[in-house]
């Protein structure tokens, strides 16, 4: 049986952790403004929130290539997927400004807001479990483009968050997900034992090695990134 003292010091373990939880302003679903909310709050009662995604691109001579990330085996959802080359919620209180943030988190790249090409706004609407607990995601994404000509083995990866970073021609990508062809083979980087070191690798990747969305979110970035170069 729990001590009075015990229980005291189980409810201040919870405070705590409350405290640290990140926060997300939510929104009603016609995106008004409705509060603010915990992460697990927001998953758990499905309020729309807002995230950034950046997507980087880089041409060589007539080929032009798409760079893409692989999520680290911890993440709570969709880990050992790959995924937007550099994602993440915007914090209750920041602006999609505060989203170019991600880029140096998670590649070690600084750039500013204003070398981001805006390609279009996504909503989503998924649900699924993560460690066993159920989660309702309801995301307003802004999606931007990069062109970006840092080689990826200059790059330094969120030791947490990314486990390596690739890049495939982006005309046999698009066709990937347009259903034409099964595969693409991939270049990049992983991260080593030691969370350090990287090694390099060349991946065969299926459209459904990819965080699960509608494919129309990755043939509209595909087909927009073609622009920028």
């Amino acid at each position: 049986m729990y001590s009075k003292l015990s229980i005291l010091f189980d409810d201040a373990r919870w405070e705590v952790r409350q405290l640290k939880e990140e926060q997300f302003d939510i929104y009603d679903d016609n995106m008004n403004p409705i509060g603010q909310a915990t992460r697990s709050e927001t998953h758990k009662r499905g309020y729309w929130h807002k995230s950034f995604h950046c997507w980087l691109t880089r041409r060589e001579g007539e080929r032009q290539y798409v760079r893409f990330q692989l999520r680290q085996m911890s993440k709570d959802t969709n880990p050992g997927c790959y995924d937007i080359t550099a994602a993440g919620h915007l914090s209750a209180g920041e602006t999609v400004k505060d989203g170019a943030r991600e880029l140096e988190e998670e590649l070690g790249i600084t750039t500013s807001f204003e070398t981001l090409v805006p390609l279009f706004e996504w909503r989503e609407d998924a649900s699924g479990t993560a460690k066993g607990v159920p989660f309702i995601d309801r995301e307003l994404s802004y999606v931007f483009g990069l062109v970006c000509d840092t080689p990826i083995s200059e790059m330094k990866l969120q030791a947490d968050e990314v486990a390596g970073l690739y890049e495939a021609d982006l005309s046999s990508m698009l066709e990937l997900f347009e259903g034409r062809i099964t595969a693409v083979e991939a270049h990049g980087i992983r991260q080593g034992l030691n969370d350090l070191s990287y090694s390099t690798e060349t991946a065969i990747v299926q459209a459904d090695h990819f965080v699960p969305r509608d494919r129309a979110y990755y043939i509209r970035v595909l087909q927009l990134l073609r622009s920028l170069t």
